[in-house]
């Protein structure tokens, strides 16, 4: 008795492990059978049992498409009996994914970020007006901010508008402008407001809990 005993060490591989040790000798065995007629037999009734394996499957689309290809993988592609859908091939699962095609967006100014651009264009496609002119300003501010959360230091609105001027390919020009964006000092004060209002009520949320905390 002790000579029959197996250990998993001595065992060969599970290609899928989730179906146990049992199916994958079902499989084998259907394998070694010499006529077709048997073989058809024995994988159908194994596909059967996988069904049964994963009931809660059996309502999802091309599910009986899934266990043949399964049975076929873990035959390792070598069973020969009559599939009711196309046999997989070796080369199809093993081939390397398709590399996706990410946008590569490389903007001279990095720091304003891609969104700034794709603003920019939007504005560009708007009628001359008290809208297009509010959006514009909206964006040249926004664009400041961002500049000085890259650089500290202050920004002259000449700069801002020259880099707008760029990157809208010159379709919007405040070079000339007589009307100032926020001031710096402005546009960063109400970041550290935020920042400062957020942990000042975490602390407080804190200590309530520490209050309401019973003590043994």
């Amino acid at each position: 008795m002790i000579d029959n005993l197996e250990y998993n060490t001595e065992r060969e591989h599970l290609i899928i492990p989730e179906y146990g040790r049992h199916m994958q000798k079902m499989i084998n065995y259907a394998k070694s059978r010499e006529t077709k007629e048997e073989r058809n037999k024995l994988a159908k009734a194994i596909i059967s049992v996988m069904g049964n394996m994963q009931p809660h499957l059996r309502d999802v689309p091309d599910f009986q498409h899934k266990l043949w290809d399964q049975l076929f993988i873990m035959a390792d592609f070598d069973i020969d009996v009559d599939s009711p859908y196309e046999k997989p091939s070796r080369e199809e699962l093993y081939a390397a994914p398709e590399v996706l095609k990410y946008p590569q967006n490389f903007p001279k100014y990095r720091f304003y970020g891609n969104n700034i651009k794709t603003m920019i264009d939007v504005a560009n496609t708007w009628d001359e007006g008290e809208m297009k002119e509010a959006l514009v300003y909206t964006i040249a501010n926004h664009m400041k901010k961002c500049f000085l959360n890259w650089n500290k230091d202050t920004v002259e609105d000449a700069v801002i508008f020259n880099h707008l001027f760029e990157l809208s390919e010159g379709k919007i020009d405040l070079r000339n402008s007589t009307e100032d964006l926020a001031e710096s000092s402005s546009l960063m004060r109400s970041k550290k407001k935020f920042s400062s209002g957020s942990k000042k009520s975490g602390h407080k949320k804190g200590s309530n809990q520490n209050r309401k905390r019973k003590r043994y």
